[in-house]
């Protein structure tokens, strides 16, 4: 038995789980650098000098993009159902009520109205914390109800994607989520209204299959992995070494699958410039 046991689990070590947003008073980046969580949180989580964007969810984005962090909430307490009595290595519904006690989230989106630099916006942001940001039914309604929204009050709509895919527990009709989203973004378009898509890390899987990859502007954070299989699949696939950089954010830029890259200090100040412009 060790003769040292942490109990306050503020500070992360690489045996430790992960989190999107570390709870402690230090934060130590991938390359070394060792941060005060105050100073990450007023960098827009961005380490400083390393430029490296940490994991965060919808309640960072919601600060940052909001005006005042004021925003309405849409379709705030919808839950899973258990519609395909799942069970794998525990019951669907015990994932579900676990996965909201330890991230306090309803599902893997949340969707909200509000301000960006007094202009009218809708957003719906993913939480990787979720199940792994799986794209199950309920997020899929809740896109879709949050591009109604859209619709209906006129407002651009923004979605930022971080997600592992579908959600397996909901088989099917998880994938069915896929074509479900991407009528609803054929009917904003038809209204004319602007759809911008921000990919972060990680997009993969069927949300980069339909409604991450559909968007007026398709734009990125630096460093994003980006890409509908992953890496071991593919090269397992092809029988080749993949090329440096392999669906990093910039690798897919230079392919021609995004619009740009934006560092997250300057998300605000680019969108609200790029909306003022188009609308």
């Amino acid at each position: 038995m060790p003769w040292f046991k942490r109990t306050d689990k503020g500070i992360l070590t690489p045996t430790e789980s992960k989190r999107e947003v570390p709870d402690g008073l230090w934060f130590k980046s991938p390359g070394g650098k060792i941060v005060h969580t105050r100073e990450l949180k007023n960098n827009a989580y961005v380490v400083p000098e390393e430029d490296h964007h940490v994991r965060i969810g919808s309640a960072e984005y919601f600060e940052i993009l909001f005006d005042n962090n004021e925003f309405t909430e849409l379709d705030a307490d919808m839950m899973s159902g258990d519609p395909l009595k799942f069970i794998d290595t525990k019951p669907y519904p015990k994932r579900i009520k676990e996965s909201q006690e330890k991230t306090q989230l309803k599902d893997a989106v949340r969707s909200a109205y509000g301000k960006m630099n007094d202009l009218d916006l809708t957003i719906a942001c993913m939480d990787f914390n979720f199940i792994g940001g799986s794209m199950g039914s309920v997020v899929g309604e809740k896109i879709a109800r949050a591009i109604d929204h859209s619709i209906k009050t006129n407002t651009p709509f923004l979605m930022i994607s971080r997600s592992g895919g579908a959600r397996m527990m909901e088989a099917g009709l998880s994938l069915m989520q896929m074509a479900k989203t991407s009528a609803k973004l054929a009917l904003l378009s038809e209204a004319n209204i602007p759809y911008i898509s921000l990919l972060t890390d990680p997009t993969t899987g069927g949300v980069t299959a339909s409604y991450a990859m559909l968007g007026d502007f398709n734009i990125s954070e630096p460093g994003a992995l980006i890409g509908f299989a992953g890496p071991r699949v593919i090269k397992e696939t092809i029988g080749k070494d993949l090329p440096p950089g392999f669906q990093s954010a910039e690798f897919v830029l230079d392919h021609g699958f995004l619009d740009f890259i934006v560092d997250r200090r300057n998300l605000k100040s680019r969108l609200s410039t790029l909306l003022r412009i188009i609308r």
